[in-house]
């Protein structure tokens, strides 16, 4: 990957890729996740730290087979002993549940003592090749750069998904090394299997490619193109209105009401939860945000960690930040930003305007250009605005400060002062009328008028 960050914890749609294992295990309803980590093991286990998830470092990595054992050490003591291992791989998220639990199921029905999940490509270049006996059965698992010219020209191959018994930690313990590679395959458990006589089957995907997994950016880019398409989809077919689903980005973490419309370009991530009837303007971010019923997330606007109330609208061109909460039928305008910021029902703050550290009750109107200068360089203040205050454009409230219920602020106010309820607060200089000031200062820089100027020099030469 030429990364600092280890294959598996780089992110296929909103999840590192080994979580997808995780997942997929915990769903199945596996009575323990054993993760076994070696390169950058510490940050793998930090990743995925979680109640039954239990870690087995494997201290050198010395193939498959070697990982096996570090993984099963790790089953010793529990109450499973009779238990079906299922091996899943860190790098391939495709692989549904569904199909997995369908490999389950045919291990179990037939009762074999190890299942292969196999797929078929017209080449499968890099894979292990399955070989089979005149009945069907599994009787080899041979890797590439041990096969014969015969051998490679076979389609099927292993995905490195397997079932097995319970015995398989005790046989596992015979696998070599005297390979090309030098390493413990875990592939060799096959042929301990069949030497003790247990029946060896595989079950073959419908589509290889949930086995696809990725080995640089490239791979990356296109599993994260694939699992998108699936995510998406899936949403539209529970109800979910996706405009131009090829530009739309829906993390699987994210949760989606029905009738929710989602406009082009738009991006949901995180823990992002959107209730029914939602709509969701184009090209807008969505992180780790809740919007209730009835809500309007008009286009370009940008929401991190913010909660959206009943029937309020959002934008255009707006950006709610970590700890916004927004009541009932409150109205943020384009250009309004808020942060650490709880408006209460009905407020209205339309244009151009920053709110942070502040609290606003009922039916406030916030005018264009308003700011809460909320922060003296060193530390942030929070003030509280009450129910029904009107606030006249291009004000500053400088926190920390209170404002009562029903209060004015004159327009261009830079307010230093608590408000009591009911006042009317001008934090403003007298203005001074200077007749003729204009042309004594313009009529001073006459040459550059005359040059840059046409219409001021025009009004210049009249008034003379």
């Amino acid at each position: 990957m030429r990364s600092g960050l280890p294959k598996v914890l780089h992110p296929v749609a909103g999840r590192p890729m080994v979580a997808w294992a995780v997942k997929a295990a915990r769903d199945l309803g596996a009575r323990r996740v054993v993760v076994v980590t070696g390169h950058g093991a510490d940050a793998v286990e930090a990743a995925l730290q979680a109640p039954g998830v239990a870690f087995a470092r494997q201290e050198k990595q010395r193939g498959t087979g070697d990982a096996f054992l570090s993984g099963a050490a790790a089953l010793e003591g529990g109450e499973e002993g009779d238990a079906d291992i299922l091996v899943l791989y860190g790098d391939t998220p495709m692989l549904r549940v569904e199909t997995l639990r369908a490999l389950l199921a045919d291990h179990r029905e037939r009762a074999s003592a190890m299942t292969v999940l196999t797929g078929e490509l017209p080449d499968a270049t890099g894979y292990g090749r399955i070989l089979r006996g005149a009945g069907g059965d599994v009787e080899g698992i041979v890797e590439q750069k041990d096969a014969s010219d015969e051998q490679r020209r076979i389609g099927e191959f292993n995905s490195g998904v397997y079932v097995f018994d319970a015995q398989a930690p005790r046989l596992a313990q015979q696998i070599g090394n005297d390979n090309a590679s030098g390493e413990y395959y875990l592939t060799d458990l096959l042929g301990l299997y069949r030497a003790a006589g247990a029946p060896v089957r595989a079950f073959k995907l419908a589509d290889a490619g949930e086995v696809e997994g990725a080995n640089d950016r490239v791979g990356l880019a296109a599993l994260e193109t694939a699992m998108g398409r699936r995510i998406v989809e899936r949403h539209m077919r529970a109800g979910v209105t996706v405009q131009r689903p090829d530009t739309v980005v829906i993390e699987d973490t994210v949760e989606l009401g029905q009738d929710v419309t989602l406009e082009p370009g738009v991006i949901l991530r995180g823990q992002t939860r959107v209730a029914p009837g939602v709509t969701v303007g184009a090209y807008s971010v969505l992180t780790n945000t809740v919007l209730a019923e009835g809500v309007t997330v008009k286009a370009h606007s940008v929401l991190e960690g913010a909660q959206v109330g009943r029937g309020s609208d959002v934008g255009p061109f707006a950006r709610l930040r970590p700890g916004t909460v927004l009541g009932e039928g409150v109205h943020i305008g384009n250009f309004v930003e808020t942060k650490n910021a709880v408006l209460a029902q009905g407020v209205k703050a339309g244009h151009l305007a920053y709110l942070g550290d502040v609290e606003i009750g009922d039916e406030t109107n916030v005018g264009a250009g308003t700011i809460v200068a909320n922060f003296d360089g060193v530390n942030k203040h929070r003030t509280r605005v009450g129910a029904g205050v009107f606030i006249g454009s291009n004000s500053t409230l400088i926190a920390p400060r209170v404002v009562g219920d029903a209060a004015f602020i004159a327009a261009g106010s830079a307010v230093h002062a608590d408000v009591p309820e009911g006042a009317m607060a001008v934090a403003r200089g007298k203005q001074r009328t200077l007749e003729g000031w204009s042309r004594r200062y313009w009529g001073g820089l006459r040459e550059g008028v005359e040059r840059k100027l046409p219409w001021l020099a025009g009004w210049l030469r009249r008034e003379q």
